[in-house]
């Protein structure tokens, strides 16, 4: 399950059959909400599927949707949160040696990666503590702000991220790229048909998705 996003509001749930590359449910939306995700989940089984598991972007309140499902986290997206808070190129050696982990996280298993994070942490923990005071108020937040939002992502999200080696049986993607290429493919096409009025678009973007529907 995933969404994607042509303007600010306006854009589409998607939830797809990662094993035959089917969309078996899309919903235009004006923002990612728990409740469009509860409508996905709601409409899918009153439709008379039965989920297995679900990949998703790591939302904690979609997380808690489907608690009672094997839920894995999306690794692509959890390298762009990386990313975001310590960029392509850290500066601070400790972001150097925590974006090194997540390199290596579709090719590790929860221990190691775990044991991996651990390390850093217990190695860092003094640096993660620093604070910096504001002069004029006085008040003071911590010096790497970034740094330790980076680390607490990957703590919070570690439950999630190796589900797909705990289920084996079911096949689990461990990222949402089935879907993230199709959404590329939907943007390309938006790109080049630019000119075309909202109704339009709306229509094209519809028609890609139908086509892609399961067949019962």
């Amino acid at each position: 399950m995933d969404c994607v996003f042509f303007r600010r509001s306006s854009g589409y749930l998607v939830v797809r059959d990662a094993h035959n590359s089917s969309n078996v449910y899309w919903s235009e939306i004006q923002s990612e909400t728990i409740d469009e995700y509860q409508c996905a989940r709601d409409t899918l089984e009153g439709q008379g599927f039965s989920l297995k598991a679900v990949v998703i972007d790591g939302r904690p309140g979609v997380r808690k949707l489907f608690a009672d499902l094997p839920v894995q986290m999306c690794h692509f997206h959890q390298k762009a949160i990386i990313t975001r808070y310590l960029t392509r190129r850290p500066k601070l050696e400790a972001g150097k040696e925590l974006r090194e982990i997540v390199h290596v996280l579709c090719n590790t298993n929860e221990r190691t990666f775990a044991d991996a994070i651990d390390k850093w942490h217990e190695k860092w923990n003094e640096f993660l503590k620093e604070r910096t005071v504001d002069s004029v108020t006085s008040r003071w937040h911590y010096t790497h702000k970034r740094l330790r939002s980076a680390y607490h992502s990957l703590r919070s999200n570690l439950p999630y991220l190796f589900t797909y080696q705990k289920y084996p049986k079911l096949n689990i993607p461990n990222t949402t790229n089935s879907l993230d290429g199709s959404f590329a493919h939907l943007k390309g096409l938006i790109q080049i048909h630019r000119g075309l009025k909202i109704d339009l678009k709306r229509k094209l973007v519809l028609s890609i998705l139908q086509n892609k529907k399961k067949k019962k």
